[in-house]
């Protein structure tokens, strides 16, 4: 794929997205450090978002400059950069300052809303491997926070919270307690969710050995709320097993 092709898809993409809305959604407030607790870490996970940020911008800034100039030659090297910068796994060093809180509601129809996630979901798996299937990813991963940052109480906040859970829980990604939070949040913005956000969560805290009693209250969440027969036996028996275990 060409560098010209890719930033049209993904940068310019998430460019315009942003476009929507300056205001950012709201994000978890994290809490204060308790007396004797070892030193925060918040500041300095804030200034690394604000440099990947600023770097992004730089970047996009300066291609637009040299094509405005035709210096076609920088302006390909400032694409080849910001294709590199989007292909970085970028970790979630503090979920709090990642996640939108659990108490949002999303009531409202929004139709910008819908077509952000419309254009998500036809880059989301797409890809025969390799960086084609990355960069896919990275494109509806951009679109789907970009989502939840402007429109945080459209009707579509739990489907996208799902959508990023399966893409940080994917291949391109493998981050398990970022996808396990975001699968969360499907079910508590939506606790009539036809996703199968509950199990997926209930797995990953289990499985990945991230947090055995969370992954419990999941289990028996998934035998109280679902209905499909299948979750419900899986949930039942890797209930009974963990009751077993010590």
């Amino acid at each position: 794929m060409s560098c010209r092709r890719w930033i049209v898809g993904l940068v310019l993409a998430a460019g315009l997205a942003g476009a929507a809305s300056g205001e950012p959604g709201p994000k978890s407030t994290p809490a204060g450090n308790p007396p004797g607790s070892p030193p925060s870490d918040i500041d300095k996970v804030e200034k690394l978002l604000a440099a990947r940020k600023d770097y992004q911008t730089a970047l996009e800034e300066l291609r637009k400059h040299y094509i405005k100039v035709s210096d076609i030659e920088r302006a390909r090297w400032a694409e080849e950069e910001l294709i590199q910068f989007h292909r970085i796994v970028k970790q979630a060093y503090r979920l709090d300052l990642d996640v939108p809180p659990p108490t949002l509601s999303g009531t409202y129809n929004i139709p910008e809303a819908n077509e952000l996630y419309r254009r998500a979901m036809t880059y989301k798996d797409k890809g025969w491997g390799g960086n084609d299937y990355v960069d896919n990813e990275r494109r509806a991963e951009l679109l789907l926070q970009q989502l939840l940052t402007s429109y945080p109480q459209s009707t579509r906040i739990s489907d996208t919270a799902y959508q990023l859970g399966d893409i940080y829980e994917g291949k391109a990604n493998k981050q398990p307690r970022r996808a396990a939070t975001y699968f969360e949040r499907c079910f508590q913005w939506n606790k009539h969710t036809h996703f199968d956000a509950r199990i997926r969560a209930a797995r990953l805290y289990d499985k990945s050995q991230l947090d055995r009693g969370r992954a419990i209250e999941l289990y028996k969440e998934v035998t109280s709320h679902e209905t499909d027969p299948k979750q419900i036996d899986e949930a039942q028996k890797r209930l009974t097993e963990l009751s077993g275990s010590k």
